[in-house]
């Protein structure tokens, strides 16, 4: 009698689950201290790839704070950020200062000005390589100010002296864009303009983040809200950030506040 053959069967191949991809940013336990007050406690928030967001909260709330605290220019007491799960190294953060911190009646053109924007990743002396000048080329084209590379900076528009700065910034090829503050004393064509062109960077991959007085925008534009006092009072999607207390909170104002009924969380 021949013997039984017996077949061994290869075990079944389990899926495997992906792992979760790192925030590009991710802010943690942050606790800033400034001439013995504290101005940020325990401020912990995310902004992922893909995603436009904003910080949003009162003067006084510490929004640009937070900002420079991340891009290690504000000593941190407590609390770490990172980057892609990783240290922040600075030119992995594009950063967006306010208009009036750039000298605009210094003698560039528009290319020249984002240009200098590469002079901490180039080292002192040294001049832009061939890939620095395509970084700069791809810059003018995203925020649609190649046409006017040749233009001096001091006869810009406050738009287009908006745009140089987002240029200057995304020249770095960062993971992160900081933005503070990006529409003041522009008209309101001029903010639905650099808007769009905000969430276009967005959906083509780049993590953006800005500090915002305009509430109403924010609502309608951005993917993810951070509502700031001190600390983190609410973090959401425009549709998760209707309960109205959290907007009082963070406001510090009446539950009668005509704010409340303009942002339709009345």
């Amino acid at each position: 009698m021949s013997a039984a053959v017996v077949l061994e069967t290869a075990p079944p191949v389990l899926a495997q689950t992906p792992a979760p991809t790192a925030p590009a940013l991710q802010v943690e336990g942050v606790r800033v201290d400034l001439g013995g007050r504290e101005v940020l406690a325990g401020v912990t928030l995310d902004v992922r790839h893909g995603e436009f967001a904003a910080l949003i909260g009162p003067n006084g709330a510490g929004k640009t704070t937070l900002l420079r605290s991340i891009l290690g220019l504000v000593r941190m007491k407590e609390g770490a950020v990172s980057v892609n799960g990783q240290p922040v190294v600075p030119r992995r953060i594009g950063y967006v200062p306010q208009r009036h911190e750039f000298a605009w009646d210094f003698p560039l053109t528009v290319r020249e000005a984002v240009v200098a924007g590469l002079a901490g990743s180039l080292g002192w002396g040294r001049r832009p390589r061939l890939e620095h000048q395509r970084a700069v080329e791809q810059a003018l084209l995203k925020t649609n100010m190649r046409d006017l590379s040749s233009r001096p900076v001091g006869e810009l528009s406050g738009g287009q002296r908006q745009r140089v700065l987002v240029a200057r910034a995304l020249a770095l090829n960062p993971d992160v864009l900081l933005l503070d503050e990006p529409f003041t004393g522009l008209d309101m064509p001029t903010q639905e303009m650099l808007t769009d062109m905000f969430s276009s960077l967005a959906r083509n991959g780049q993590a953006v983040l800005m500090t915002t007085h305009d509430l109403i925008g924010a609502l309608a534009d951005c993917d993810r809200l951070h509502l700031v006092n001190r600390t983190v009072i609410a973090s959401g999607t425009p549709d998760e950030l209707r309960d109205p207390q959290v907007w009082i909170e963070t406001f510090k104002v009446r539950p009668d506040n005509p704010l409340l009924t303009a942002l339709g969380v009345a």
